[in-house]
């Protein structure tokens, strides 16, 4: 059965890898100057946010119902940093986007990004390690059967 857990864990690598990489390329474009790195971080921030979005609700989701139990304490923490990393992730990507539409290049505004970036690259490696601990610590998700292999479909 297909289910909100599964995508979750389907979705959730993609915006960790985009903002990643994103962030990676601004601190390239710091140094080098090249439009393409520059060009390429934003993008990435952006494709990065509307993954954040989408692993945001199908985390929320995947873990109604959870209000008790032992799980509950690791899943309300994740499920903060969650809160906050979408926060933070939308709050910079409209920070990019107003400073790219208008071509805003003047040094304290880059600081003030850079410092935009690297929390919201935190928030989101604190939320991946977080569900991590909730998947490999608590078992979140895992199932404990085997399948039975011997019965025809």
């Amino acid at each position: 059965m297909f289910t909100a857990t599964h995508l979750h864990a389907m979705v959730i690598h993609f915006p960790i890898a985009l903002v990643l990489i994103g962030y990676i390329f601004e601190i390239i474009s710091l140094f080098s100057k090249n439009i393409f790195h520059r060009q390429s971080s934003f993008a990435l921030l952006f494709i990065g946010t509307i993954g954040v979005l989408f692993a945001y609700f199908t985390g929320n989701a995947a873990g109604d119902g959870m209000e008790d139990g032992t799980m509950y304490r690791a899943m309300e923490l994740h499920e903060q940093a969650a809160t906050f990393a979408l926060w933070i992730t939308c709050i910079t990507a409209i920070y990019y986007s107003i400073n790219y539409y208008f071509h805003l290049q003047k040094t304290g505004l880059k600081i003030i990004g850079i410092i935009l970036f690297t929390i919201t690259v935190a928030a989101i490696s604190r939320t991946g390690y977080l569900g991590g601990q909730l998947v490999y610590k608590h078992g979140a998700g895992v199932q404990l059967e085997m399948p039975d292999f011997n019965t025809q479909n």
